[in-house]
Formats: structure tokens, C-alpha cells, sequence
């Protein structure tokens, strides 16, 4: 295997792409990027390891624990202790704009972001408001909605509310053309159809939506590759996991309907609905007295939905299902009240998540595994999306691989 430098990565992988002049090079350095070539239909595009082992892993939820993949015998002598050192991006060159996203990202930003939140309700507004308070780390919250009073509103009001202190960074509000959606950072999508009203009857609110929702979304999703968007799509409109593979699959269709994948990579989608439902297993663990400090959620943040008690040893199967059903069961009884739930998913799924995913911390999303989107804690790297890996009890494997067939079968995969 040879290693080439070209402008400024390290590359090992497909000669073909590297151009004539490539300088060959006696062993590694930092940054390392592997190319491979993969399923794209399936395949993660952009991802960090920290260990030899998960370049050879196949797709799936073995990647949320630590790999036991196989590394080939003929891998250049000290190859596995340079990336345990360093660390090492993997790209996907299936993709037809891998590498333009790879250079994209040689210079993580840490302030200064913009975001644009399409979509104005219940949700969106929440989630606006959480962003003016809490996103220090952002310049300016660009805003769209069809109802064009409801931005006005919207960046009236918030422009008027004060900083905490004198110093404090509070970003600004405008309004966005629908033609300039994609000239930010990171876009968040909340905009929805057909939410059942609270005398529907429908229990199952989010499934509910799907169809108008993939409707909705799918513009959106192509006008993010006409204009070859480097941030982030961040789908929050319910069900949230479906609709960000749907987001992926549209911006990755030509005119004809054919797949090119020249639009977004897997990990520029990432649906944003997990949240809600650790803060809401924390709440119903502390009401039932059980200790959540290694519980865990993962998966759609609806039916399917896995809480888990405690992530090793200790897990309870029987508590770890009583806590997922108080969860998932939630909204339904804000429901029961007579108001619709969104004000702490808008926080929590949404507000509070997107801000981590800046600041490049663990947060709550569902990101690709195997070609659905899967709930779990992640987070973005110099080197890529990093996922959470944890060894976790084989009883608690076996719930979230049933999950994530599920998913695959919604998914038609």
C-alpha cells in the first residue's frame, strides 16, 4: 500500500485519483485520509476512527461498540499505531463531491456559525428561541417560513431581547430569501404538514406525517445539491429518521430520478429527535427511583425507541422496557392535557443538540448506519463523525439490532 501527499492530507487507497505529480511518500503522517470505495446506497461517506480495526468493520451497529474487525496481515508495518496515535479520516469517493467536503472541512470553525431554520410552528419557534438564548457560538439565525408575518414577528420580537449581561454574545435574527436558504453553516428543517390535531385519535402522531412531510422535504433536499451545500442538514420534522434518509436520497437524484450520488454525503443529514426522548427517560427514571447515570436511548425516537437502564452489566430488561414505553408515551400525555409537546423536544432535540454539534460535543442524533438513520451520540471531528462506542450488554445489542431491521424494512432496504 502507498502513501502519496496531496494538498496537505496524507492519502492511501485508489491511485487513479491522485494526480500525476502526487509526491510518494516512505510511510504515514498526520492528516491521514483512507480512500475506499463503497456501497453509497448504504455506505457511511465521512467518518473518524481512532483504531485500524474500524477501517476493515462492516456497516451496522457494531459501530456503536469497539470494533472487533480483522486487520488484513499485509498492512504496512506501524500503520496501526500512527492512527492509534493520531486518529484517521475514512472517505468515500463513491460520493462524487467527497473530496471538495474533505477540503471543506480542513478548518473546523468554533464561533461565528450561521444557521438557517426553515419552518416558523410550534417547534420552529421553540427552537428559535432557544438558539437566540443559548447560542453564543452563532452570529446570526437567518429565518424562512411562507408566512412571511410570522418572520416578521419573529425577527421583531427576538431582536429585542437582552443579553444577560453586557458582554454576553447573542446572535442576530433575520430574515432569509428562500434563494439564500443554503448559504449557511448548518440548516435546520422543522417545517411540517398534516400534524394531528389532539382530538384525531391517531396514536401514533409522528408516522402520521410521513408522507406530507417527504413531500415537503424533498425541494428543499435538491435545492441543498444545486447549490453544492458544505454544511450540515439537520431534518427535525417528524419522523425525523426516515425523513433525513429521504433528505440524503432526494439531494443525490439527477433530473431523471437516477441515483449519482452528487449531492450531500450520508453525514451532512443528520435527524434530530433523540433528545428529547434521554431527557424525558431521565424524568421518568428519577419519578420510578431507578438510577440513570449509565442509562441509555437509542434509535427513532417513536416506535421502536430503545431505553436502556444501564448500558452494561447491569442492564434490566424489564425496567429498561417499562422505562421505554413511559418514554416513548410521553407526548401522548401531553396530549392528554390538551396541548400539543413540542416545547421540550424543541428544546431538547433540537435547540440544545444543534448547539453540541457545533461545539463538536456527544449530542443526540440519528446519523447512517448501514443505509438508515439510527439514534445515537455522536459527534463532529477535525477527522469526521465520530460515534459513540461503548461495549454494551448483549441483551441490549439484541433489542437495537431488532430496531434497526425495522428500520431497514421502513426504509425499503
Amino acid at each position: 500500500m502507498k502513501f502519496k501527499y496531496w494538498n496537505g492530507f496524507c492519502l492511501c487507497g485508489e491511485e487513479p485519483l491522485f494526480p500525476p505529480d502526487a509526491q510518494v511518500m516512505e510511510g504515514p503522517q498526520a492528516p491521514l485520509v483512507f480512500l475506499v470505495r463503497r456501497d453509497p446506497m448504504t455506505a457511511r461517506g465521512w467518518f473518524a476512527i481512532r483504531a485500524l480495526e474500524e477501517l476493515y468493520e462492516p456497516e451496522g451497529l457494531c459501530q456503536l461498540a469497539p470494533s472487533t474487525a480483522l486487520v488484513p496481515v499485509d498492512v504496512p508495518e506501524g500503520l496501526a499505531a500512527f492512527v492509534a496515535e493520531h486518529g484517521a479520516t475514512v472517505l468515500n469517493v463513491a460520493f462524487q463531491r467527497a473530496l471538495s467536503w474533505l477540503l471543506a472541512q480542513k478548518i473546523p470553525k468554533t464561533s461565528g456559525f450561521k444557521i438557517t431554520l426553515v419552518g416558523l410552528g410550534d417547534v420552529g419557534g421553540t427552537v428559535l428561541t432557544g438558539l437566540k438564548l443559548l447560542g453564543r457560538e452563532v452570529r446570526e439565525v437567518s429565518i424562512f417560513d411562507p408566512n412571511q408575518a410570522q418572520c416578521a414577528r419573529y425577527e421583531m420580537e427576538l431582536n429585542q431581547v437582552l443579553p444577560l449581561s453586557p458582554d454576553a454574545s447573542m446572535p442576530k435574527i433575520t430574515i432569509c430569501a428562500q434563494e439564500n436558504l443554503f448559504d449557511c453553516d448548518l440548516l435546520a428543517f422543522t417545517a411540517s404538514r398534516g400534524v394531528p390535531g389532539l382530538d384525531s385519535g391517531v396514536s401514533d402522531v409522528r408516522m402520521a406525517q410521513l408522507e406530507a412531510n417527504q413531500a415537503l422535504i424533498a425541494p428543499y433536499a435538491a435545492q441543498a445539491r444545486e447549490t453544492g451545500f458544505t454544511g450540515i442538514f439537520c431534518q427535525i420534522s417528524d419522523p425525523v429518521d426516515l425523513l433525513a434518509r429521504t433528505a440524503f436520497l432526494r439531494s443525490n437524484q439527477a433530473l431523471d430520478g437516477t441515483y449519482d450520488f452528487d449531492g450531500l454525503l450520508p453525514e451532512q443529514v443528520q435527524g434530530f429527535g433523540l433528545g428529547v426522548m434521554a431527557a424525558r427517560a431521565a424524568y421518568f427514571a428519577e419519578k420510578e427511583g431507578v438510577d440513570f447515570t449509565q442509562g441509555r436511548v437509542y434509535g427513532p425516537h417513536g416506535q421502536g425507541l430503545v431505553v436502556a437502564n444501564h448500558r452494561g452489566d447491569e442492564y434490566d430488561e424489564a425496567l429498561s422496557l417499562r422505562l421505554t414505553e413511559l418514554t416513548r408515551g410521553a407526548n401522548l400525555r401531553v396530549r392528554d392535557l390538551g396541548f400539543k409537546p413540542y416545547i421540550a423536544p424543541g428544546l431538547s432535540s433540537a435547540a440544545i443538540s444543534l448547539l453540541q454539534l457545533l461545539r463538536g460535543e456527544d449530542h443526540f442524533g440519528a446519523i447512517p448506519l448501514d443505509g438508515v438513520y439510527f439514534g445515537c451520540r455522536s459527534r463532529f471531528t477535525p477527522r469526521g463523525l465520530a460515534v459513540s462506542r461503548e461495549e454494551l450488554n448483549p441483551a441490549l445489542l439484541d433489542r437495537l439490532a431488532r430496531t434497526h431491521q425495522s428500520l431497514k424494512g421502513l426504509a425499503g432496504l
